[in-house]
């Protein structure tokens, strides 16, 4: 299996407010995989504080 996580960030903002709003992304997501049973085809969206849809997490078979 292959886990699979992309993520925009704003490009033009300072790189301390990118790291900071990563981890927050990278926080949440982490503590919402329980939610699922981490098989090929499961996946979601993710979001970053102000709700946005920033990118998306999939699981695939290699």
């Amino acid at each position: 299996m292959k886990f699979v996580l992309e993520v925009t960030v704003d490009e033009n903002a300072p790189a301390r407010e990118r790291a900071a709003e990563l981890g927050r992304i990278l926080r949440y997501w982490g503590g919402n995989l329980h939610h699922y049973p981490l098989e090929p085809g499961d996946g979601s969206a993710v979001y970053d504080s102000g709700y946005q849809e920033v990118g998306a997490w999939r699981v695939t078979v290699c």
